[in-house]
Parts: structure tokens; sequence; C-alpha cells
């Protein structure tokens, strides 16, 4: 595997985990970012596929990874905000090229529409938003959010004795995981902490206040209004056996053609064989795509 090193910076009055391949600051840089549930680290495969000498950042997002926790409610334009800064340290002069999955796509989806000038070119890995939320359900979702405020700590996710069960879990989620793939996340994925009952369990490195609803019900016309002021161009990824995927969306749905019509030059590719962690279960494709992408403005099928 391609080594890695961590930085630590206070962004935003917080405290941010950045994994670092590459320490030439000469090289082109390549910034990715992480989807729901995961860390920097599961950006691991496609970064040892890449071929170019890119020098790759990743961020853990706030409330993932080694990244500081909220301890309360978190806001999806918090993380724009903080896409914003991270940018500004590392590329203060130069438009960045992005890569992001799941709801980091949705970040830089937004970020590209609201920074046109700050993005080089953007590959989505299934970013692709939300469903449109009916104002109705608003009354619904700010009295579950109000009652989820009384326990501060949050609801927490399922504990495991061990790494090798955590591995075996994600396994069972994802069967594509080779036992290496699924080792190597379960490390990164995971913390090891002292329980109540004076034993080691395995955390998942998550904040539990990432399992309050939110009471702010999700607008798809103000993110499409978003969406078409992107200039960067951008290549769209959908895996083929993606259930995410396939849960809101049909390829030929006029819903679906709306969103991608939003974005003036735009590339879709399906890729085949892969679910929705398409970076874990197809990384080489991946990459491959990512280095033809940046380097001609192409693809190769």
């Amino acid at each position: 595997m391609k080594p890695s090193h961590s930085e630590f910076l206070s962004l935003r009055r917080r405290r941010v985990h950045v994994r670092c391949w590459q320490d030439d600051p000469r090289a082109p840089l390549l910034v990715m970012l992480h989807g729901w549930g995961d860390t920097s680290a599961t950006w691991q495969f496609v970064v040892d596929s890449l071929a170019q000498g890119w020098r790759v950042l990743a961020p853990d997002w706030r409330g993932f990874g080694l990244s500081q926790w909220n301890g309360d409610s978190y806001w999806f334009p918090d993380y724009v905000a903080d896409l914003d800064a991270l940018l500004e340290h590392y590329s203060q002069n130069s438009p960045v090229r992005l890569v992001a999955h799941s709801m980091g796509g949705n970040v830089a989806c937004l970020y590209a529409g609201l920074r046109p000038e700050r993005v080089a070119g953007l590959v989505n890995l299934e970013g692709f938003g939300l469903p449109d939320c009916p104002v109705t359900e608003a009354p619904i979702r700010y009295a579950k959010w109000l009652l989820q405020t009384r326990d501060v700590q949050g609801k927490g996710f399922r504990l495991y004795p061990n790494y090798v069960a955590l591995a075996a879990r994600l396994q069972n989620d994802n069967p594509r995981l080779s036992a290496a793939q699924a080792e190597f996340l379960a490390a990164h994925l995971g913390v090891e902490k002292t329980g109540d009952n004076k034993q080691q369990e395995i955390h998942l490195a998550i904040d539990p206040c990432h399992r309050w609803s939110n009471p702010i019900p999700y607008r798809l016309e103000e993110a499409m209004a978003i969406w078409r002021q992107v200039t960067a161009p951008v290549l769209w990824v959908i895996a083929a056996e993606s259930t995410a995927f396939k849960k809101y969306f049909d390829l030929e749905s006029a819903n679906y053609r709306q969103h991608v019509g939003c974005f003036g030059h735009i590339r879709e590719v399906v890729l085949p064989d892969a679910g929705h962690n398409m970076q874990h279960d197809q990384p080489q494709k991946v990459a491959q795509w990512i280095d033809d992408f940046f380097t001609r403005g192409a693809i190769a099928q």
C-alpha cells in the first residue's frame, strides 16, 4: 500500500484530521471526500491504483474518523464551509480537482456551484442528492429532533468485541470486499475503548449524534439551483449494482434526468460489477477513470 501520514488542522474552530499521500508540493493535487460513515482511509485502495503521481489529500469530515465531534446536531452547510476552509488552507491560489463519494459528492456539488472558480473538475461517485422532502413533514421532523436533543450523547452504534468481528460485519454488508480489504477498513472505521464492564470493545469512529434526524426537510430545488452554477467539468459515476441508487432513481426517469441536466459539462458513466461503495469494489477502474478524466478530459471504457 502507498504510505500516508496524518495532519491535524484547526478549521472553523474544529480539529480536523487530513490523510496525506505524497509529500511533494509540486505534484498535482487531488482532494478526496468520503461518504457518510466512512473515513479518509477508505480511499486507500483507489490511491494505490492511481498512476499519475498525484498528491492526494483526504479529510475526515467533522464527526467522523479522527476529526473532532460536535457532540450535538450536524448541519449540512457546515460541511460545505469546512471544505471551503480546507481548500483555502491547501490550495489558496489554484482551483482544485475533487473526487467525492456519496455524502462527500453532495457536499462537492454544492461547493462547486457556490465557489465555481475554486473547482477545476469533479469526479462524483453517486453523490446525487436526495429525493425532495415535502414541507408537510417538517412538524414530524422537528418534533423528533427535539426529543433526540434531550439525550446529548445520542443513541450509540453497534459495538463489536474485536476488529475481526467488525471486519466480518463489513464483509457481510458488502460481499465484494476481500478479507484483506475488510481488515484494513475495520482498523480505520473502528476505535478501541474500554467499556462499562472494563473490557475492551470496538466502537465505530462516528459521533452518535449523526443518527439524529435533521429537522430541516431536504429541498431539491434549492440544491439544483446551486448545481446549475457549476462551471467545472463533472464525471458522474453510477454503480450498476448500487442499491442506494436504485432506491431513489432510474437512469431513464425524468426525475433523474432533471438532476443530471443541472450540470453544464457532465459526462455520465456506469461502472459494472460494483455497488454504492465502488471505491472498494472496483478501485482499479475508479482510479483509471480519475487519471483519465483529470489528465485527458476523457475516460477509457
